[in-house]
């Protein structure tokens, strides 16, 4: 009998998550995710490094996680900076490793409308609106909101809350009234999260892929790390990171003041899971 070597039986996944979580992270993850599944790669390692981003975008690339988990151990690594959207990511890993001055937490939801009323007042702009019912224009950004308005979208936010609470509270075998306890907007370090039960490890990426290494029984000094990534545009692969930072971009996970600028403006009225400095 002829038996073809599978070398990805031998080797671990990586994948990275930086900046800010959006439709373009979920699409190229969710593909990096499959093609784990289709390869049987025995071990992920997923490395975090950002401040979170948008609900559904998290909630989906967390749901692709748990359904990995059958077949794959998922080690997750938490970087610089694993905050908000980037923990509920990281509840989709089995086990979590963070350095023990990451900067994560940040559990809770935020919703950002802009009022410019008086901005449009000063150089005689208005809006006239026709609107099917009282709550079409919702967060319009010419005008204040009204009460009713700002009890819709609390509930909204307060939903989206108990479901972050519920998922950390679920992955990390936590009651939530403990998650509740420390899920209020702030951030800690990885020493912190250690002590609260949010991870279950301190150490580099590298002591990371060791574990999943040896989670699924393979040498951690031979076992190779294939990292997973969209192909970029030659340009792009020509000019590094380094060289396109922009000075003004002080938003933690994001590569330019233009890219947080965007992603500002994209995601105006969205709720989010989002590490704001």
């Amino acid at each position: 009998m002829i038996r073809f070597f599978k070398p990805f039986r031998k080797q671990i996944a990586r994948i990275e998550i930086n900046g800010a979580i959006a439709s373009a992270t979920r699409k190229r993850v969710l593909e990096a995710l499959k093609t784990v599944e289709e390869r049987k790669y025995p071990a992920l390692l997923l490395r975090i490094d950002s401040p979170g981003g948008t609900v559904g975008d998290s909630q989906e690339i967390y749901t692709a996680l748990k359904r990995l988990q059958n077949k794959t151990k998922i080690v997750a690594s938490f970087g610089n900076i694993s905050a908000s959207g980037g923990v509920y990511i990281g509840m989709g890993a089995q086990h979590i490793v963070a350095n023990p001055g990451t900067i994560t937490g940040s559990i809770g939801v935020i919703l950002r409308g802009n009022n410019l009323e008086r901005l449009l007042e000063k150089v005689g702009v208005s809006f006239k609106v026709i609107k099917s019912g009282p709550y079409k224009d919702i967060l319009a950004f010419d005008r204040e909101l009204t009460d009713s308005e700002k009890g819709i979208l609390q509930e909204l936010i307060d939903v989206s809350y108990q479901q972050f609470v519920q998922t950390v509270a679920d992955a990390r075998s936590l009651a939530v009234e403990t998650v509740r306890s420390f899920a209020d907007g702030r951030i800690f370090t990885g020493q912190q999260a250690l002590e609260l039960g949010v991870v279950d490890r301190l150490g580099t990426e590298e002591d990371a892929r060791r574990w999943a290494a040896e989670l699924v029984g393979l040498d951690p000094e031979k076992t190779r790390c294939f990292t997973l990534e969209e192909r970029k545009p030659l340009l792009n692969r020509l000019v590094s990171n380094e060289d396109r930072l922009h000075p003004l971009a002080a938003v933690p996970g994001f590569t330019t003041a233009v890219d947080w600028f965007a992603f500002e403006l994209s995601t105006s009225g969205l709720p989010l899971w989002l590490y704001r400095p």
